[in-house]
């Protein structure tokens, strides 16, 4: 990967957190670009999942800045989130498991016909649409979302984010009890929208699927940034180093 040039999609800059007198992020600086992966890493506890709650708009910085395309945002709920095209797909998924793929991609926002009425044969089309581009393999449209594979509901929870234009996406743990197949289709995905332009954070524990998916990854240890690194400059054992002792070892070459 070559190095990263023009504006980023979205800059963190200088983030502090403190919750009962604890600093779970301290002075973080992160950014991504568009088509990127950038992935973050670190024991529970560590702050990345406090860090990417402040991008959402789940919870608001004590101190910092926040810019996405290069203009300063406020973000201070999800709503203003998604104003700034930001998605967050969490381990939960947030579907209705009685409702179908096209219910669950417009719950909430459901599209209405010239009458009024919900319109549900265009959105049963929109759907198909989105996932002939998303995941071609995708059959059961009309099937309730419980019925579906891990996988697939990875493809649903993927799809609504798109479908309503977002351009900054959070993933928390996408492949969690996943089987190889599914974890798979989840890893086609990214591809596919890291080619569509988006800019994608990547929170797991698992430093080889980092490894394979990422452009680069930040390790986190106790509220602080150990370090951002481009993967095809670390081994997997770099990326334990400074998940486990707190040490970047490319910094101190």
């Amino acid at each position: 990967m070559t190095e990263r040039t023009g504006t980023p999609l979205v800059e963190m800059r200088d983030i502090c957190i403190s919750f009962g007198g604890v600093r779970a992020v301290d002075h973080v600086s992160i950014d991504l670009y568009p088509g990127e992966v950038v992935g973050l890493l670190g024991h529970n506890g560590a702050g990345k999942s406090t860090l990417i709650k402040i991008l959402s708009g789940a919870y608001q910085a004590d101190s910092g800045e926040i810019f996405v395309n290069g203009e300063h945002a406020h973000i201070h709920s999800p709503r203003d989130a998604r104003h700034y095209n930001i998605e967050t797909i969490y381990q939960t998924l947030a579907l209705a498991d009685n409702l179908d793929a096209p219910a669950n991609l417009f719950l909430g926002r459901e599209l209405v016909n010239a009458f009024g009425f919900v319109d549900d044969a265009q959105m049963e089309a929109e759907t198909r649409k989105i996932m002939a581009r998303l995941n071609p393999n995708f059959q059961k449209v009309k099937e309730p979302v419980s019925a579906l594979s891990g996988g697939q509901r990875q493809s649903v929870a993927i799809a609504r984010a798109v479908y309503f234009n977002a351009k900054i996406l959070i993933m928390d743990e996408p492949t969690a009890a996943l089987g190889v197949h599914e974890t798979k289709m989840v890893a086609d995905l990214i591809q596919e929208l890291k080619k569509q332009g988006l800019g994608i954070f990547l929170i797991s524990h698992d430093t080889r699927e980092m490894m394979e998916l990422c452009d680069r990854v930040s390790v986190m240890k106790n509220g602080k940034l150990v370090g951002t690194e481009r993967v095809e400059d670390v081994t997997e054992d770099d990326i334990l180093s400074m998940i486990i002792l707190g040490k970047n070892p490319k910094a101190a070459a």
